[in-house]
């Protein structure tokens, strides 16, 4: 419900990365909650990437993201000659191709000024072979203090 205390938040990150694979966004999410003066509300977090991704993954196991990594080979391999479209190498197509087939958005509830992610972390996947810089757009619904 809107009320009078209920407000909008917005602020950026930027994640870099080395390459293809995961990193642990949560610290940087839960940071910019913390910033926000949020009590209870939606954050919302958006990636402005079209060969990168957002996911609410296990952590505690690295099979984990290597056997996801493993099924996006089978699914989007790097060089497929099929693809038509390699402007920026050979694992252009396959990381757009993985992008769609993710999220570029997540949506995660907080309430007593804390996100409610249970136990998984949120990753920010890389999902071309070389170094990059994403930014992601993190706005707030909230009610605040």
């Amino acid at each position: 419900m809107l009320t009078p205390d209920t407000v909008w938040f917005q602020d950026e990150l930027q994640v870099r990365t080395e390459g293809r694979g995961t990193c642990d966004i949560t610290r940087d999410v839960t940071a910019l909650v913390g910033r926000s003066e949020i009590r209870t509300g939606l954050c919302h977090i958006f990636i402005r990437h079209t060969s990168a991704s957002l996911m609410l993954c296990e952590n505690a196991a690295v099979e984990v993201r290597e056997d996801l990594e493993g099924l996006m080979q089978r699914i989007a391999p790097d060089g497929d000659p099929s693809y038509r479209h390699d402007d920026e190498g050979p694992d252009d197509m396959a990381a757009h191709i993985r992008t769609v087939l993710t999220d570029v958005s997540l949506q995660i509830p907080v309430s007593k000024e804390r996100l409610l992610l249970g136990t998984w972390p949120v990753s920010y996947t890389h999902l071309r072979a070389h170094e990059t810089e994403a930014e992601l757009v993190c706005p707030l619904l909230l009610e605040k203090k």
